[in-house]
């Protein structure tokens, strides 16, 4: 019987890998890595840790936004944690780079296609995850309960709306 084959190790997996080992090192350690000119540490040990403010002006009110990783406005890999309230649609838009998106808690509904058709949107709950390649129109919404969800992807990245008039920070 032939063995399935595993797929190569990305940049992004060696780069996943390699902060997975740099967990592990003993704080003398990290500072000497970062002393030596290599990207700054990130270990946020539980949830509590987790720093969450206000949502860029192109993301509906309410939604809560933190950084854990990187700058999606500039090169580079990011992961972000999103909490979107309850009853809240995130119009058609499109993202300039894949997006990876995991659901944390609760649960969201998402969309294929340049329009908001709520029958056709499909659960994802908690441990769901949706890969969309950059450029692909979709629509992300909760309704009775509100979602976290973790966006991992390479910057520069951003929200660009189909229909300018969904964009928030146009009102």
């Amino acid at each position: 019987m032939k063995r399935p084959s595993l797929p190569p190790v990305t940049p992004l997996a060696s780069l996943g890998l390699a902060a997975s080992l740099l967990l592990g090192l003993a704080p003398a350690a990290r500072a000497e890595m970062a002393a030596a000119g290599h990207e700054p540490m990130v270990l946020l040990p539980n949830a509590h840790a987790v720093q969450y403010g206000p949502g860029p002006a192109s993301l509906p009110r309410g939604v809560r936004l933190a950084s854990l990783a990187g700058d999606p406005a500039k090169p580079g890999p990011f992961v972000l944690r999103v909490i979107i309230p309850p009853h809240t649609v995130i119009a058609p838009h499109t993202h300039s780079a894949a997006e990876n998106l995991t659901v944390i808690s609760g649960a969201m509904f998402h969309e294929m296609g340049p329009r908001f058709e709520r029958s056709r949107g499909q659960k994802v709950a908690a441990g769901g995850f949706v890969y969309l390649p950059g450029g692909m129109p979709h629509t992300v919404w909760t309704e009775g309960a509100p979602a976290e969800l973790q966006v991992t992807g390479l910057g520069p990245f951003g929200v660009q709306y189909l229909n300018p008039a969904d964009d928030p920070s146009r009102h």
